[in-house]
């Protein structure tokens, strides 16, 4: 579900500059707290295709109309690709936008609009991914305040990220961070009952929309028992400890403790 993959991403892109900085790369802290936001609003984007998602709902009628102009493009292009093995659709969630093609499309996109239209480009892309990021991650809040106040808060925030994040490079995180985050979606997909294209559109078995998943046995239903009591306590888990991690400082801290206690 949407909060659950808005934590994901903030998991992932926080397990991975935790990751940087054991290995000697440490992370800067616009990279860390923007990269963590964006990546949390761009794990919601790939389900824009379905116009009752969260992503869908964010942005009021705006939103909703874009969702269903991508549901149409999705399912034509899935018509358009398909193989005579795989059945017509006449809606396109799960096709299009979940797949590993969209996540890096897209990436590279933000990357180029923002490294060639400057900061007003940037700003842009850190509002529609930080009121993303504030519908899944305090969705309650969100609900309380409203639509406008969500979205000042969101425009606000964007503005001051956007001046924070160094041009040379911080462009080029924004758009790492949208891939990251919309390939962290469709991992969580493929854990799902139904699975995720992730692969299109290279074929298999005479299919190129074959969805990718586990064993039937340990797929888990959307919004069911084990996503709310195992998956979200453990990537809040996986989000703090990361977090920690990531900055030097702290995980200096870390590692002298944990030398002190095993010598």
């Amino acid at each position: 579900m949407g909060p659950t993959h808005a934590l994901s991403g903030v998991a992932v892109w926080m397990a991975g500059a935790a990751g940087l900085q054991a290995v000697g790369h440490p992370v800067s802290a616009p990279d860390l707290a923007i990269g963590a936001a964006a990546c949390a609003g761009a794990a919601l984007l790939p389900d824009i295709d379905h116009p009752s998602s969260t992503v869908a709902r964010t942005f009021g009628p705006v939103s909703t109309a874009l969702s269903h102009l991508v549901d149409s493009v999705s399912a034509a292009v899935y018509n358009g690709t398909r193989t005579a093995r795989e059945e017509p659709r006449t809606g396109g969630h799960r096709t299009l936008t979940h797949t590993t093609v969209f996540a890096v499309a897209l990436g590279a996109v933000v990357a180029l609009a923002c490294g060639t239209l400057g900061r007003p480009a940037a700003i842009v892309t850190l509002f529609l991914l930080l009121g993303l990021a504030i519908r899944g991650l305090m969705g309650t809040w969100a609900r309380r305040q409203g639509r406008t106040i969500t979205m000042l808060t969101a425009a606000a925030f964007s503005a001051g990220a956007a001046w924070w994040l160094p041009p040379d490079r911080g462009y080029a995180v924004l758009g790492l961070a949208v891939s990251v985050g919309a390939f962290t979606h469709c991992l969580g997909d493929m854990i799902t009952k139904q699975g995720c294209p992730l692969m299109w559109p290279v074929r298999h078995r005479g299919k190129r929309w074959w969805e990718v998943a586990l064993p039937s046995l340990l797929r888990i239903r959307a919004g069911g028992g084990f996503e709310k009591t195992v998956l979200v306590p453990l990537l809040t888990v996986v989000a703090v400890g990361s977090s920690v991690l990531a900055v030097p400082e702290t995980q200096q801290l870390v590692l002298s403790a944990w030398n002190a206690a095993v010598s």
